[in-house]
Order: structure tokens, then C-alpha cells, then sequence
């Protein structure tokens, strides 16, 4: 047998091996076996280099360390499902459903707790491996991917294919993980899902094959390209091209009494799976039934994601801190004894402002119980008043700046310090630009960045696009080295490219969040048209009021906020959206719809796509504030109310006519 053959042979029986351990749950060769054909193969590809295949096994024990994630743009937006926490609303989703699709069948899968991830495969074999990033772009990672021994290196078939699902890590990981760290003074990692995110965004991909990840299949996003009409066969299909799939614990229902059952089984058997899991997804089993419901603008309609109850851990409440926002809002925060929440150490909370404090009647020296919001942010839930005691201390509220000492003012519940040079507020407007729902800069915490305010290092958003200048002085910092600065550095650098919403979000208008942030650079599409924008124009787009309509009007009056776009565009920033497109016409778009009848030529969620693609908007029902009606055969009373109140009608014709001038 020639080298080749014996190479070719070795990857196949190596390849099956790996596809009974992981995804038949029956392996055929003992561990000794496996690695004497591992021994060899490795063996034989050095000796013979130009040998060695790409979906070689020996691939997975990582390569050269890359200097940067290439951006990636997905095919097919990676959105990601609306939360429910409780019995009512999964049976509102139920009933939403079922006034399109009267009778739905449901597919049930286990909601893993890691980060979504996307592989695409040319001919069978993996050539891309990419994070979810923001739903439309994320981020080449496929030296970290193919470390991952449950991800198929070549599937059974030769197909090009994209499949989604859930990098994680298992208890067992994670824990061996963490005793690694302690044996090198390292810091331990909060929970699995931390853990997971921080491994697969290793620029060394031989540190992430140490940390054993795993996935698992859930999704395809084109599957009527291989015939494939329900959910349940699309995990079928995934299963047999060799993706692991969670098959021993997905389900259907056919009621949402089916579905309250599996979800209360499954929490029963939750402490005891290999890995951590937050809820169940609930999908639309029928494809072509997810094909009638569609999108939202932002989540699909089809699926929901249940989150089950987040654990509530009791503590003592040692302290209550004052901290200075960028707004230079004041919030107290309960500082208690540290406790294990959801898999993460915790010692603090928000308790938002004086209000909620006097609500909850929160006083230091209690017990309080502690629930993560969201499975995410730590809050304080209750006071225990049971357990009270007379060494308690009461709640006082604060009149000075903890920082600056300005007097405080009151605006509705809130206290604000109004020193606009507060440093509080600097050091917080600093962090809030780097987050990573903002620009997303890896290696400038909220205590680095602090530290390196208080060290003149940082003292405005322009001089974090100065640190390569100061790379030397750097790498002097206790905890710093060349390669954490490199790595810092290039991740400003990365920054530059972000598309316009992660700017807008990160310099600061008041009231303006992420998502706000995106229906702005959307519509806007640069920087300098909204800075152009009128405050009329602003207040007709939706999700826009008044109140934020005026706060973007008024960040662009002020010299110094203009100052700092101007600065940032000299340094490189990018200042265009880089996302998909809306598309502009003056029949569609800010108007607002409602379709009644049937239309003999279009389906009702293909002209509801077509009118939010041009920016417009389509409800349920006929109101004043309702520009057109779209009429079809038999239209019900939304017809005659809309004659009632004058509003414009299309019947298909004029519809028709629409379409075509596009």
C-alpha cells in the first residue's frame, strides 16, 4: 500500500470511528486503538507533507496563531429568537400561531447554553467556520472550528451546505479547564458559556483545541434545497451527514399541554445533563408553515426561545455603593457576600435608584435573595424581612457626587450629578464606548480602562486610537506583555471597521440603544446624513419620538460632539452602515399598512416583506394613524372601516402596478 492509500485509509477509519463516538453514541474502536491509528497518521503526514488532506484529524490539534478574526458576512441573517419566561405567554405564542396556522405541530429541542455558530461545507469538507457576530456579520474563526472534534472535518455526503448551532463546553471541560487555571495562577473562568465564548476567539487555535469544546446541530437555513419539509427531518438530515444533534432529547407537541410537559420534564433531568442548558425552543415544525408566519424585522415569527426560572441564591447585603453613569446618572448598587448565581460568582447588584430602594425597603445587614435578569445581569430580588434584624442600617440617599462632590439633582426617580467634567462620567462613557454592544474592543475592561484614565493614559475616546503610539509604555504595565498589547492594539484596529449602528451606540446619544442605534444607520445609511437629519424627519421614523428625535437633533448641535465625529473620521473610523439595506420609495416607505381579503398573485407575508423591505410598516388593524389598505377578494370590516375613515384603499390592481414600478 502506497503512502497515499495508507493515509486515505487511516483519515477514513479514524473519521468513523469519530462519527460513532460522537454522533451514534457507540464506539467501535477502544481509546488504545484510536491513537495508535492517530500515532500513525500523524507519522506518515510528516514524512509526507504534501500529503496531508484537509479534513486531515491531525488538523484538529491547531495551526498557527492568526493576528486578527476576518470579518464574515452571512448569507442568511443569523436572528436570534424572542425570550419567554412563563406559562401565559407560551400560550400566547400558541394562539398567535394558530390564527395562521390552526393547527401546528411543534418541534421542541433544548435551548444550550454557549454562542451560535456557522459552518459551511464545499463538497463535503469544512471551509468556514464563522462566530454569529451581530446577526449579519460575525467573524471567521475556522482554525478554532475545526479543533473541535465533534465538528465533522468531512461530512458523509459531498454537499455545499451551511449548518448552525451552539458551541459550548461541558461541565467536564469546564471544570478540568479550571483547575488548569488554578494550577497557573490564572483566573478561574466564571461558567461554561464565558468560557466557551473566550476559547473559540483565541487567535491561537492550539490554546482552544486544549479546551475541549463541543457543538451541536440545530439548524439549516436553506433546507428546501435538499428536499427537507419539517424541522424534525432537517435534524435527521444533520445527524446523518455526522453532526452530533441532541436527538435523545428533542421532541414534538401538538398542545401547549405537550409542551408544558416536556419543558417540566426536562427541567427535572437538567442538574444531570453533560452541559448546561436555559430553556427549550419551541419552533413551528412545518417549514412551510415557518414560510406563511416569516419575520419580524428582527426575530423570526415561528420560534420562540422559553427560558426557564433563574435560580435565586440568598446573601447579606454589606454595602450600598454610589456610582456615576456617563449621564451622569447615580445609581446605588448592593454590594453582599460573594455567591455562586447560575454558575457565576457574584457580589454585587444594581438596585437602580433611591426609589426602588425605598420600595424594596433594602437596608444594609440584610438578607436578600439574588436572581440573575435574564439568566444575565445580577439583581436583587428581595429583602428576607422575616430575618431582619435590629443591627440593620437604613437607606440614605446620597446629595453629592461620590466622585466630583457637585450637589446632586433630582429628575423624576433619578439623582444626577450635573458636572459635565465629572470623571465618573468620563471613565463611564469610556467603558460604554468599548463594550462590546458598542465597539466591541477586546482587552479594555471597566478597570483597565479606569486604571488607565487615573494614569493620563486614556483621558478622552480619541486617545484609545493613540495606544499604538504607545505600545512601548504599554507593555512596561503590570499585567500587560507584548502579546496582550499586540492583541489589544489589534482589536482597536478591528474596531475601525465596525458598521455605523456599534458608532452610534458607542459615542452616547441620550436615550439612543442598540437597537434604536441600528433603525437609525439603516435608514440613514451615513454618518453625515444624520447629522443632517431634521427634527420632523427624525419623529416620523418609527421606534423615533419625540424625546429621542430631539436628543440626536441636539448631540449634533453641540461643537464638541462634532468635534469628536470629525476626529474619529480622521483617524479611520468607519462612518456607513454596512448591513442590509433598506430600500427607499416614496409609495412605501414611513407609511404605514394593513392588508384584508386575499390577494390572488402574492401571498400575504411576501407583500409584508416587501413593504418592510422598502422601510414601511403592516398592521392588524385599521386605525386613523393607517395610511393604505390593501383590498383583495373578500375583504372583512376592515374594508369598510377604512372607507369609513378615508383612508387611501390598493385593490390588486393598483398593487400589481406598485410591485412592477419598483
Amino acid at each position: 500500500m502506497s503512502p497515499k492509500e495508507r493515509i486515505d485509509e487511516l483519515i477514513s477509519k479514524i473519521t468513523e470511528a469519530s462519527y460513532e463516538y460522537y454522533v451514534l453514541d457507540n464506539p467501535t474502536l477502544t481509546d488504545q486503538e484510536y491513537d495508535d491509528y492517530y500515532k500513525e497518521l500523524l507519522s506518515l503526514e510528516e514524512k509526507y507533507p504534501d500529503l496531508k488532506r484537509i479534513d486531515s484529524p491531525t488538523n484538529r490539534v491547531g495551526g498557527n496563531a492568526v493576528e486578527k478574526f476576518e470579518k464574515v458576512t452571512h448569507a442568511h441573517p443569523m436572528l436570534s429568537f424572542d425570550d419567554i419566561f412563563n406559562e401565559e405567554e407560551i400560550r400566547g405564542f400558541d394562539e398567535r400561531i394558530k390564527k395562521t396556522i390552526p393547527n401546528p405541530t411543534y418541534s421542541l429541542e433544548p435551548k444550550m447554553d454557549g454562542l451560535s455558530g456557522s459552518l459551511l461545507y464545499e463538497k463535503g469538507i469544512l471551509v468556514r467556520g464563522a462566530t454569529r457576530g451581530d446577526g449579519i456579520i460575525g467573524e471567521d474563526i475556522t482554525t478554532n472550528i475545526k479543533t473541535i472534534k465533534s465538528i465533522p472535518l468531512r461530512l458523509t455526503e459531498p454537499i455545499d451546505i451551511e449548518v448552525r448551532g451552539e458551541i459550548y463546553m461541558s461541565k467536564d471541560a469546564f471544570f478540568k479547564a479550571n483547575i488548569d487555571r488554578r494550577d497557573n495562577n490564572e483566573p478561574e473562568f466564571a461558567n461554561p458559556r464565558n468560557a466557551a465564548a473566550g476559547s473559540v476567539r483565541q487567535l491561537d487555535s492550539k490554546i482552544t483545541a486544549k479546551r475541549n469544546l463541543d457543538f451541536m446541530a440545530y439548524f439549516i437555513p436553506n433546507p428546501e434545497d435538499y428536499g427537507i419539509k419539517t424541522q424534525t427531518e432537517s435534524l435527521d438530515f444533520l445527524r446523518k451527514l455526522g453532526f452530533v444533534t441532541n436527538y435523545k432529547l428533542n421532541n414534538k407537541a401538538h398542545n401547549v399541554e405537550e409542551i408544558l410537559s416536556y419543558i417540566a420534564d426536562l427541567g427535572k433531568k437538567r442538574p444531570d445533563l453533560p452541559y448546561n442548558i436555559d430553556g427549550v425552543v419551541l419552533k413551528v415544525n412545518d417549514l412551510n408553515d415557518e414560510k406563511i408566519l416569516g419575520f419580524t424585522s428582527r426575530v423570526p415569527r415561528w420560534g420562540i426561545a422559553y427560558k426557564f426560572p433563574a435560580e435565586e441564591v440568598l446573601t447579606t447585603l454589606n454595602e450600598i455603593k454610589f456610582t456615576v453613569g456617563r449621564t451622569g446618572k447615580i445609581t446605588p448598587n448592593a454590594i453582599f457576600h460573594p455567591v455562586h448565581v447560575d454558575g457565576s460568582l457574584v457580589s454585587k447588584a444594581t438596585l437602580h435608584n433611591y426609589d426602588y430602594c425605598i420600595e424594596k425597603d433594602i437596608r444594609v445587614g440584610d438578607v436578600i435573595s439574588i436572581r440573575k435578569a435574564g439568566d444575565v445581569i445580577p439583581e436583587v430580588v428581595e429583602v428576607k424581612l422575616d430575618r431582619r434584624n435590629s443591627n440593620v442600617k437604613d437607606f440614605v440617599m446620597i446629595d453629592k457626587c461620590p466622585m466630583c462632590g457637585t450637589k446632586l439633582i433630582r429628575k423624576d426617580a433619578n439623582h444626577f450629578c450635573p458636572n459635565e467634567h465629572c470623571p465618573a462620567r468620563k471613565i463611564e462613557a469610556l467603558t460604554h464606548f468599548v463594550s462590546r454592544p458598542a465597539m466591541n474592543i477586546d482587552g479594555l475592561g471597566e478597570n483597565i480602562i479606569e486604571d488607565f484614565y487615573n494614569m493620563k493614559i486614556i483621558s478622552c475616546i480619541e486617545d484609545i486610537y493613540n495606544l499604538k503610539n504607545k505600545r512601548e509604555e504599554l507593555i512596561e504595565l503590570e499585567g500587560f506583555g507584548n502579546k496582550s498589547v499586540d492583541n489589544l492594539i489589534t482589536s482597536i484596529e478591528a474596531s475601525k471597521n465596525n458598521s455605523l449602528e456599534k458608532l452610534l451606540f458607542a459615542i452616547g446619544i441620550l436615550g439612543i440603544g442598540a437597537k434604536t442605534a441600528k433603525v437609525l444607520a439603516k435608514k440613514y445609511i451615513t454618518m453625515d446624513n444624520l447629522m443632517k437629519a431634521s427634527l420632523e424627519e427624525l419623529t416620523e421614523i418609527k421606534d423615533i419620538g419625540d424625546i429621542l428625535a430631539n436628543n440626536v437633533v441636539n448631540y449634533f448641535k453641540d461643537e464638541k460632539n462634532l468635534e469628536l465625529i470629525n476626529n474619529l473620521k480622521n483617524i479611520g473610523v468607519n462612518m456607513e452602515y454596512k448591513g442590509e439595506k433598506t430600500l427607499n420609495n416614496p409609495l412605501i416607505s414611513n407609511k404605514k399598512f394593513v392588508i384584508t381579503g386575499t390577494i390572488s398573485f402574492m401571498g400575504r407575508n411576501e407583500i409584508k416583506e416587501l413593504i418592510e423591505r422598502y422601510d414601511g410598516t403592516v398592521a392588524d388593524s385599521v386605525s386613523k394613524k393607517t395610511d393604505i389598505v390593501i383590498v383583495g377578494e373578500a375583504p372583512g370590516s376592515k374594508y369598510d372601516k377604512a372607507k369609513q375613515l378615508g383612508i387611501e384603499i390598493w385593490n390588486e390592481e393598483k398593487l400589481k402596478e406598485v410591485i412592477d414600478s419598483l
